[in-house]
């Protein structure tokens, strides 16, 4: 389990520094704001998609369940950061700067947002055979006490 979390700050260690950087001249104030606001954003996504993916699930207890939430949610939190984070930080520094019209934040947001939601509709069944692959290690480990 200690793997497991020094791996998750580290993605996010990376990811906040790549999205701080692709944020440019932005005053560091608002950098801060907008990683927080745009994590924050992924996470509800991220929560949402483990619901839908819970579902058919069963889960012996609740306590399990949250258990499960509580390590999958987060790192694939960080993962969905990777993908759009970065570049939507790229996006803002080029309007902030001037250097790119809206008509073509448009189409690159819609590009950006297109690709996320085609991931999610394969994180949705990752994240379904996750929870069954903790759930067997669980059971697993539970006839073996």
């Amino acid at each position: 389990m200690t793997l497991i979390i020094v791996i998750t700050i580290a993605i996010y260690l990376l990811l906040f520094a790549w999205t701080w950087h692709s944020l440019g001249f932005i005053e560091k104030p608002k950098k801060i704001g907008i990683i927080l606001a745009l994590t924050l954003v992924i996470y509800v996504i991220t929560l949402a998609i483990f619901q839908i993916a819970k579902a058919g699930i069963a889960y012996e207890k609740i306590e399990i369940q949250k258990s499960v939430q509580n390590v999958i949610v987060p790192i694939f939190t960080a993962i969905n950061g990777m993908i759009v984070m970065p570049q939507i930080g790229k996006l803002l520094d080029k309007l902030n700067e001037d250097e790119i019209k809206k008509e073509e934040i448009k189409k690159r947001a819609i590009l950006i947002l297109t690709i996320f939601m085609v991931c999610l509709v394969f994180e949705t069944g990752y994240m379904k055979d996750t929870q069954r692959g903790i759930l067997k290690m669980y059971e697993a480990s539970k006839q073996q006490d």
